[in-house]
């Protein structure tokens, strides 16, 4: 037996640590925060807000058991003459449980028919929870997050005419915990508990033990009942267990046993303190649990109060909390006129102490609504307690007619709300216990707190002006339907913020194969680009993609960096205006750059009527370049967009080889600086031209002015520019026009790559061997070779005043890129340029050209529009990097739309009880 000393010291411990400390959840280092639910309850009850809405109207879902399970008159005898009898004809019932979503969990239908439905169940059910957590399902794969499932019945097993398929895979009662760590890939502990009625706050307790141990870092917990043969119906009438009239009386005169009934409920659970770090959701607090034995009784399914009462008591101590402090109980509450007595004294004996009469304690289960859910009672018990909690009362207890006065239950300090006697109190709920015990004997109890009030939510300083809203779903037919549910939803409540919403969507949703991009400035706006999605319509900001022609592995991604002559003066200007991370890094350039600059570097981008415009001033230019290129790369990387491989074009080369890590940004920044002021203060000679037609036509024309003109890039097969002596190129732009080439002269200051350089080169190349270079850490593309940079090469000062001296060989790089089977081609600058000339030197329709601002767009349509193709064509966005510098709230969104087909068993693998 339990020794009573030893519990009323570990109490007297727990009274001295209340009394000494605030019993506040965050006080509680153990404390565990329940940041999700999902259920699947009789009555419809798919969700916690129809079932909040079936406890708070006072529904009875019980019902006559259903044909398709077994043909009831055969078995029911109130009599029970036969051992092969039950004195019920009622239950629990959920429908569709032969229905199922095989491709959402990459199971094939004949896998999925062979599983036992209580696993296809707890695989529909936790996806819905994860969703109600705002954790995407897709990015939990690989991470420390254990599975706690409590069952006990397996009667789809009872149903096989033959020995179970794939091992037993699907019908073994290990598996059921099993599942759901392989099909999602978690790599916490899996742990399938059976401890009767008790399984699933077992589970539970589990579940918050191993986040305290850091076994795992996010847990499922729950547990599955399915009620599909007659069996154990069979049985526990037998045993008297069952009503006669269906129904669980419980705390009533007339309670006579229970009805069973089926479903399923799972809570997702973390630390209490990494909750509130991530901004999650938090429903409510697990602040203690315990679990504990009966022993030895008069019978093994006989209860013992003494055990009961140390299990209340052993989880108060652990969560810290006084007894009269619980204003309300989730008893197990079965309607046994033995259980229910033993239980009541049990919370009587241990709550009644220190309790005033203002301090009146209800009780409740939720039995009476929806049967005894056997493994799955004790969460469908702490769920409704978390509801009581969230919404701040106590729903009607069903079936009561007379108070039992066997329970002996002190009124004046325990209620019970009733339809006739509904809740009413002052203070409000803080403190919920849940009760849950096995008929083996097996006990446990949990308390609860409501969750602490969530920070006030600042209203943004600065907002972009449009956001982007993405959708996915297995396939086209259910992103429609995904699509349609969101329409609705807007409809119902069209005053919700589009930017929380789109946060909401984007960081809470799987993104699986087939996709949907919207770009969007109103909720008004999101809605009419889905109405023309589901309509087969095309709308400006609106990109799908259906995964019909889909690699198996996303594309590669090549960022090209802009050149000079790409700059224009407003260049990010909106984007500065409304992106923090991209106004900091700028921000940080111009700082430190004012040394080494006659001016601000920001008002030689954003200058006001007063200023000069000096950006076409390569001392300006280049340094602006640089800086801004690198921000967007900042911001880039930020949203979860790294590349695999770097190239610039000239002056794009040194934001390239920063960004693949050749040296740090205050080096880079220092390195342009001095190149732009070098090339600055040489006498302002020399001219450039494009051209439009072959190299070697090129080459043929200025060979006689070798010594005056040079190829300063080759851009695409049929663009090429040259540079040198202004004489000399007026000389040969006649020559070339002549021959009906067409030549466009470039508004330049200097010959850049030309011999007109030589006379800095030495200066720089002493500038440059200051510096400790690093070998990049990424694949470069070299101007100077169109190839990847060979392993282990530095960029040192030779290759620098190389690079400034010689030609620059894009229409190469590019085509190097291309062949190394890059699919992605991403401008990181101020403009379009080097994608349109990218496209010139691959066949027609190689990989997405995308660029990072345009001259004639919104800064941020030009960046939406680029995201939107790398979410559909399958590239990883991190979300959360993507509005990590906004005031975001998380919305509560509709579920995935299962696309449910019929997985069972042919009629002759299975019996089918009742049958002729």
């Amino acid at each position: 037996m339990q020794n009573n000393q030893a519990v009323q010291a570990r109490y007297a411990r727990a009274q001295d640590l209340a009394n000494s400390s605030q019993t506040s959840s965050v006080q509680n280092l153990d404390a565990i925060a329940i940041v999700g639910l999902g259920c699947r309850f009789p009555g419809g009850a798919d969700s916690p807000q129809t079932f909040w809405q079936l406890l708070q109207t006072g529904q009875d879902a019980i019902c006559e058991v259903p044909s398709d399970r077994w043909q009831v008159d055969q078995f029911y005898d109130p009599e029970l003459d036969s051992n092969n009898t039950m004195n019920t004809r009622w239950g629990g019932f959920i429908d569709g449980v032969e229905q199922f979503d095989p491709v959402l969990f990459g199971l094939s239908t004949a896998e999925a028919a062979a599983m036992d439905p209580q696993q296809r169940l707890l695989l529909e059910v936790s996806w819905e929870a994860l969703e109600n957590a705002g954790l995407a399902p897709d990015r939990l794969a690989g991470s420390k997050t254990g599975v706690f499932i409590g069952s006990w019945v397996y009667d789809y097993y009872k149903l096989l005419r033959y020995s179970p398929s794939r091992g037993g895979t699907g019908v073994a009662s290990g598996m059921t915990a099993n599942r759901l760590s392989h099909v999602y890939d978690f790599r916490g502990p899996s742990i399938s508990v059976d401890t009767a009625c008790s399984s699933s706050l077992v589970a539970v307790h589990t579940a918050c033990q191993s986040l305290r141990t850091q076994d795992s870092d996010l847990a499922i917990a729950g547990g599955v009942n399915l009620i599909l043969a007659p069996n154990w119906t069979i049985a526990l009438s037998q045993a008297g267990m069952m009503a006669a009239d269906g129904r669980s009386k419980t705390f009533d005169h007339r309670a006579d046993g229970y009805v069973r009934g089926e479903g399923c409920g799972i809570v997702v659970l973390k630390r209490l303190a990494d909750a509130q770090a991530a901004g999650d959701p938090i429903l409510a607090v697990i602040r203690g649990s315990a679990i504990n034995q009966d022993g030895r009784t008069k019978g093994i399914t006989a209860p013992n109060g003494e055990a009961q009462q140390a299990v209340i008591r052993e989880a108060l101590e652990r969560a810290q909390v006084m007894p009269e402090q619980i204003d309300y109980v989730e008893a197990h509450g079965t309607g046994t006129p033995l259980g229910d007595k033993t239980e009541v004294q049990s919370l009587v004996a241990v709550l009644e102490e220190g309790r005033s009469p203002d301090q009146r304690c209800f009780l409740g289960s939720v039995k009476a609504n929806i049967g005894h859910l056997e493994a799955a009672a004790g969460i469908a018990g702490l769920i409704k307690a978390t509801l009581c909690l969230q919404q701040g009362e106590v729903p009607p207890q069903l079936h009561i007619q007379q108070l039992n006065p066997a329970l002996a239950l002190p009124l004046e300090k325990f209620a019970i709300a009733t339809p006739q006697q509904p809740y009413t109190q002052t203070q409000p709920l803080r403190f919920a216990g849940v009760n849950s015990f096995g008929y083996g004997g097996t006990n446990a109890h949990i308390i609860l707190e409501v969750a602490p009030q969530p920070k006030t939510q600042r209203s943004p300083e600065i907002e972009r002006p449009e956001h982007l809203f993405c959708l996915a779903a297995k396939k086209e037919k259910t992103l429609k339907t995904l699509a349609q549910l969101y329409i609705e939803y807007l409809e119902a409540a069209p005053t919700t913020p589009l930017a929380d919403l789109c946060f909401s969507v984007n960081t809470s949703r799987a993104h699986l194969e087939s996709r949907l991009a919207v770009i969007a400035d109103s909720t008004q706006d999101l809605k009419q680009h889905l109405q023309a999605f589901i309509a087969g319509e095309s709308a400006e900001g609106l990109v799908t993609d259906t995964q019909k022609n889909k690699q198996a592995e996303p594309p590669k991604i090549a960022f090209l960096f802009s050149g000079q002559g790409s700059q224009y003066v407003e260049m990010g200007r909106e984007l500065y205006e409304t992106q923090p991370t991209f106004r900091k890094t700028l921000d940080y350039c111009d700082a430190f750059l004012r040394p080494k600059l006659q001016r601000s570097l920001l008002s030689v981008l954003y200058p006001t009527a007063a200023d000069a415009p000096d950006l076409a001033n390569t001392a300006y230019s280049q340094p602006a370049l640089f800086a801004l290129e690198y921000a967007l790369a900042q911001l880039w990387q930020q949203w979860g967009i790294e590349p695999d491989v770097v190239m610039g074009h000239s002056i794009g080369e040194y934001t390239a080889a920063c960004v693949a890590g050749a040296f740090s940004l205050e080096t880079g920044l220092t390195l342009v600086a001095e190149r732009g002021r070098l090339m600055a203060e040489l006498p302002p000679q020399g001219a450039m031209a494009a051209v439009f037609a072959e190299r070697e036509a090129v080459e043929a024309v200025i060979a006689p002015f070798a010594a005056q003109v040079s190829i300063a890039a080759v851009n695409s097969p049929t663009q090429v520019v040259i540079s040198g002596e202004t004489e000399a190129i007026a000389s040969v732009i006649a020559n070339l026009e002549d021959d009906y080439i067409t030549c466009q002269p470039l508004n330049v200051s200097h010959g850049f790559h030309s011999h007109l350089m030589e006379p800095m080169l030495a200066e720089f190349a002493d500038f440059v061997a200051q510096f400790d270079l690093e070998v990049p850490r990424l694949p470069l593309v070299s101007n100077l070779t169109g190839e990847v940079l060979p392993q282990g090469k530095i960029q040192d000062a030779t290759y620098w005043c190389n690079h400034i001296r010689q030609g620059v060989q894009f229409e190469q790089g590019i085509q190097t890129l291309q062949q190394m089977g890059y699919g992605i081609f991403l401008e990181v600058g101020p403009h379009h340029t080097l994608r349109e000339l990218g496209k010139r030197c691959v066949p027609k329709k190689t990989g997405q050209w995308l660029t990072s601002l345009h001259k004639k767009q919104g800064n941020w349509r030009s960046l939406l529009i680029a995201i939107q193709t790398l979410y559909t064509q399958g590239i990883a966005i991190d979300w959360v990097g993507f509005d990590q510098d906004y005031p975001r709230q998380r919305l509560q969104l509709p579920n995935y739309p299962f696309q449910r087909k019929r997985c069972w068993l042919d009629e002759s693998e299975l019996q089918f009880y009742g049958q002729d």
